[in-house]
């Protein structure tokens, strides 16, 4: 396989350094991320500014092509200016859970979704804890998951958004398909004082109503297996099409 990964943590991120000793087992890898953390940017890409490609080193060794843009920017630049053409795209693996309306905010599924965009199958990868993360189960899975994909292929217009649970590897329970969930955030802003007595503050969040049922994203991960939610980008709202035609709207 010829495997592009990129994540939002940026390229210095040990999830990704995960990512790249498995993937490099497994296929031809190249890796082209963030020099700096992006997440939470959603699909933003840079127009204004320029985008600066840099020789990224790790243990004294070539890793990969470091760029002062977005995730999104990442693979553009990737596939159109520096030549390259994988056969999978993988996402990841990110710190954090990308589960509900978090996937609208990821750069990591942003990223995934530019796979999308160039007829490229794509992977998102997360895993859902902040604290003491161990990537080996998730890097071991998304090496399983990349050859099936690329094996079978996906549906035009669709990635896979994986979640894999922060336990052990004999804890995990197996693998599900899954949906979206709809869960919010409860949000509230962080008042604080800086040292030069100016006011500033930070988002934090707890997420709330998490709904019953088992083939959800959150709850499948809470049950500690591997969630699997196939996404597409198509954001009309087919089943409202029809009444909003019987408005009769007019200029």
């Amino acid at each position: 396989m010829k495997i592009l990964l990129t994540n939002d943590d940026g390229i210095g991120a040990p999830g990704l350094y995960a990512l790249y000793q498995e993937m490099v087992k497994h296929g031809d890898v190249t890796v082209v991320a963030p020099d700096s953390e992006k997440s939470a940017v959603g699909h933003a890409i840079t127009l204004s500014d320029p985008l600066r490609v840099t020789d990224f080193m790790k243990n004294e060794k070539f890793f990969g092509y470091a760029v002062n843009g977005t995730p999104a920017d990442c693979v553009k630049l990737a596939y159109w200016a520096l030549n390259i053409k994988p056969d999978i795209i993988i996402s990841g693996i990110n710190l954090g859970a990308n589960t509900g309306v978090n996937i609208l905010y990821s750069g990591t599924v942003s990223a995934a979704t530019e796979g999308i965009f160039l007829k490229l199958p794509a992977i998102a990868i997360s895993l859902t804890t902040f604290q003491s993360p161990d990537f080996s189960v998730a890097a071991k899975f998304a090496a399983r998951l990349a050859k099936t994909v690329v094996k079978n292929g996906l549906p035009e217009g669709t990635l896979l958004n994986v979640n894999v649970p922060a336990v052990k590897e004999e804890e995990i329970k197996g693998v599900q398909i899954t949906k979206q969930g709809r869960a919010l955030y409860q949000e509230k802003f962080d008042k604080r004082i800086d040292p030069h007595n100016k006011v500033y503050y930070w988002l934090t969040g707890t997420k709330v109503e998490l709904e019953m049922d088992d083939d959800v994203d959150d709850r499948a991960v809470l049950n500690n297996k591997i969630s699997i939610t196939p996404v597409h980008f198509d954001l009309t709202n087919h089943k409202f099409l029809k009444e909003l035609n019987s408005w009769e709207i007019e200029l």
